[in-house]
């Protein structure tokens, strides 16, 4: 059974910086694409970037586009989110999933993480 434990969420200022980590387990990741996903108050939950796990390849929503990093460590089964110049409007619980290369629809979901940036 695969598992996704996010962490590394809290409250930061304007302008400020984060970095999450999604520590996957209970598989063989060689074929995945890991994403985040967050969710705001009163909001449907975004795509907000993905990384294929085998090629390094990226995609970001225009929202965080220049900002927010994904990169992995594949030796430790690990994605991580560098989110720098933070904007209040990026408050939101971060979900990490996972899905192999295919299929569109992510099966595996993290518990999330709660980013709250203060204006």
């Amino acid at each position: 059974q695969v598992r996704l434990v996010e962490s590394g969420g809290g409250l930061v200022q304007t302008g400020g910086s984060l970095r999450l980590s999604c520590a996957a387990s209970g598989g063989t990741f060689s074929r995945y694409v890991m994403g985040w996903f967050r969710q705001a108050p009163g909001k449907e939950r975004e795509f907000v970037t993905r990384i294929t796990l085998s090629s390094g390849s990226t995609v970001y929503a225009d929202s965080v586009k220049g900002r927010f990093t994904i990169s992995r460590d594949n030796a430790k089964n690990t994605v991580y989110l560098q989110m720098n110049s933070l904007k209040p409007e990026d408050t939101a619980i971060y979900y990490c999933a996972a899905r192999t290369i295919f299929t569109p629809d992510y099966s595996y979901w993290g518990q999330g993480t709660q980013v709250t940036v203060s204006s």
